[in-house]
């Protein structure tokens, strides 16, 4: 598996032209669910080398009839067929992938969504793609340009309309490529860890509903309270902005808009393709780990398959963030499916039977490696306990992690201000903030920062998996959060973020805290892959706010998203004795 460059300015000449007028945020999307493709010159229609169709009228179970622009050989056989539903936008007869894949035999379907381009109906995301794909893939199978065998791809929430009919998929359906995709839309989407992901559902539901907003105008945005008419605040009404602030809780509105995680029916191979810094790292993994332990069908199982570069939402880029994981990062997203799709729909003899379970880039090392599983079988869960004299505050405190467990030791107190909130700055964002490493110097300058590190290493130490926090603290507040970033501090003292991750205390399933009395929680960070080198620290800071990626808690214990007033907190960190917090890390033996 080699290289493919990183989505360049080349690539957005193959978007549709009204894409280019939308904002930024949808056009940034546009871009990762196209990203792939390969740009050729295509004259002009009579030069053709495919038969083109556009605004194909195709019917759903309702009446309602989405478009789809179709590209075929020019020939009167039946071939296999290449499938993307999107919401930004269809490419036309210039888009580079038709002439590659019309000549390798293949007819490709793209498709806007329902309410999307020139698609009928009503544009409501995620509600309708489980039963429009379906509908879509059983149309084509019975068009007489089709050999009954259909394969998916793209990026985004087109990853997302592949997995929406991935466990009730029509019978053609024989193989999917998603890309950066997600599948449990409250909780990858949502409201993760009880939170509401403010930046992803404001910035991206307003760019796809058609709302231009500019990035000051976005920030202003971002602070608007009561949050609950949140999306009052634009000229043009989105209606499902105040729909995902309704509903906090995992209800039939979004138990009717995800797949629920119902792995077992999943029954077509699966190439996922994601990055450690995307904002659907975990979700990538997850999909592809319960395929293979839940499937009924044992081939489906044994052909689940996850590429995990060092990677935010664009894949395939050598550098991310502040920094350059060298070439061995790049990644040719094209070459990997046009094997996958050949093996597949062609039974073209292309290896894709004897690639790995997981092909995974080792960060600080800098090298790809195979895996079998998803988590490592030799992974030893390993708890790093917080210490400190009562003032780890900042990295200049006195925080420090180890595997020796404490005695009695001081507990830390911050106060979290929701007025003030810790900004997110790198991570896994697509939207109000920078995404991938980012040093944290200037963040663990707050007060409000609990920062633990290890002394230098001795020894290089590799962290592989999913990364958790076992919290004990105390509020003064009713209900409040509590995040954790994993960081990697380098020699030269700067603090590169890994992982991060967020809890809220009145998170659906979790008991209600009292002010004054210490609770416990698990904070999940995510999952990373890093070899921290000798001479650099292991580091975990811990705080309360991670904003805008994350809306703020304001400490008052009123319903969800009904406050217009922001309360401070005390916030206290417990780590002695039965209320030892721990920083929980998947360590592979080297």
């Amino acid at each position: 598996m080699k290289s493919i460059p990183p989505v360049t300015a080349s690539a957005a000449s193959l978007l549709p032209s009204r894409v280019h007028a939308w904002p930024a945020t949808a056009r940034l999307l546009a871009l990762c669910a196209f990203g792939s493709a390969v740009i050729l010159s295509s004259g002009s229609a009579a030069e053709l080398s495919f038969a083109y169709e556009s605004n194909v009228r195709i019917p759903m179970r309702d009446g309602t009839k989405l478009s789809a622009n179709i590209f075929r050989p020019k020939d009167d056989l039946r071939h296999p067929v290449l499938l993307m539903r999107s919401p930004y936008g269809k490419p036309d007869e210039k888009f580079g992938d038709a002439r590659k894949h019309t000549a390798a035999g293949y007819v490709m379907v793209v498709q806007d969504c329902r309410g999307k381009g020139q698609s009928e109906g009503v544009w409501d995301p995620f509600a309708f793609d489980t039963h429009d794909g379906f509908d879509t893939q059983e149309w084509i199978g019975a068009q007489s340009w089709c050999n009954g065998e259909i394969g998916t791809f793209g990026g985004s929430y087109v990853g997302w309309t592949q997995w929406a009919s991935a466990a009730n998929a029509s019978r053609f359906l024989k193989c999917m490529v998603p890309v950066v995709p997600f599948a449990d839309v409250y909780e990858d989407i949502a409201y993760p860890g009880g939170a509401f992901q403010l930046a992803l559902l404001m910035g991206w539901g307003t760019g796809v509903g058609g709302v231009a907003l500019s990035p000051d105008k976005l920030k202003e945005a971002f602070l608007h309270l009561p949050l609950r008419d949140f999306g009052d605040q634009f000229e043009k009404k989105v209606g499902y902005l105040n729909d995902w602030v309704a509903h906090s809780t995992r209800d039939d509105y979004w138990k009717s808009r995800g797949i629920q995680r119902d792995y077992e029916n999943v029954a077509v191979p699966v190439l996922n393709i994601g990055g450690w810094y995307d904002i659907f790292s975990k979700a990538t993994l997850d999909q592809v780990a319960g395929v293979r332990a839940k499937s009924k069908n044992l081939m489906a199982r044994r052909n689940q398959f996850v590429v995990m570069g060092p990677w935010a939402h664009g894949v395939g880029a050598q550098k991310v963030g502040q920094l350059d994981f060298g070439t061995n990062a790049l990644l040719k997203i094209g070459d990997l499916q046009f094997q996958w799709f050949e093996y597949w729909l062609r039974h073209q003899p292309t290896g894709v039977e004897n690639w790995p379970a997981c092909r995974l880039f080792v960060m600080g090392e800098n090298r790809w490696r195979d895996e079998q599983e998803w988590p490592l079988k030799r992974t030893v869960f390993t708890d790093y306990y917080l210490h400190s004299l009562g003032h780890a505050n900042t990295a200049s405190g006195d925080g420090a992690i180890s595997a020796q467990v404490p005695a009695e030791e001081s507990s830390d107190t911050y106060v979290y201000d929701p007025a003030n909130p810790v900004p997110s700055h790198g991570g896994n964002n697509l939207v109000g903030a920078s995404a991938g490493p980012m040093d944290q110097s200037k963040i663990e300058e707050r007060t409000d920062v609990l920062v633990y590190s290890t002394p230098p290493l001795k020894d290089p130490v590799e962290i592989t998996g999913p990364v958790r926090l076992v919290l004990h603290a105390t509020s003064t507040a009713p209900d409040t959060d509590f995040t954790a970033k994993l960081v990697d501090v380098h020699p030269d003292g700067k603090a590169y973020n890994l992982c991060e991750g967020i809890i809220r205390t009145s998170a659906p399933g979790s008991k209600a805290i009292e002010p004054g009395k210490p609770f416990s929680r698990d904070v999940d960070l995510w999952v990373t892959s890093n070899l921290f080198e000798r001479g650099h620290r292991i580091r975990v800071e811990i705080s309360s706010s991670n904003f805008p990626r994350y809306d703020r808690n304001p400490n008052t214990g009123k319903p969800f998203a009904s406050d217009s007033e922001l309360t401070r907190a005390t916030q206290t960190l417990h780590h002695s004795g039965d209320r030892a917090s721990r920083l929980v890390l998947p360590v592979i033996p080297r």
